[in-house]
């Protein structure tokens, strides 16, 4: 039942579009963080070996693994390393 509940609440706040865009974005935040998580796991690889592959710090691989995202320079260099890339647009709402 409360689970119902909390779907209800997301269904009323994603009506309201800065919300919605914001909850997006999480989402594609939440989408990098799994290839970067599976990556490492598929090749056997802790946060600072990959963060000395991808020449970057063990801290930085573990801030972009907790969904902070300071720096777009440092997590192209990581995605470009495991075989992907970033794509940031704008577009007016």
């Amino acid at each position: 039942m409360r689970l119902k509940r909390v779907d209800n609440h997301l269904k009323e706040k994603l009506k309201d579009p800065y919300f919605k865009e914001l909850y997006g974005l999480e989402e594609q935040k939440l989408n990098i963080v799994k290839k970067i998580i599976e990556y490492r796991i598929k090749h056997k690889l802790s946060q600072k070996q990959l963060a000395k592959k991808a020449n970057v710090t063990q801290q930085y691989i573990s801030k972009i693994e907790n969904g902070e995202f300071s720096n777009i320079v440092t997590l192209e260099k990581i995605l470009l390393f495991i075989g992907y890339t970033v794509k940031i647009e704008a577009i007016p709402l």
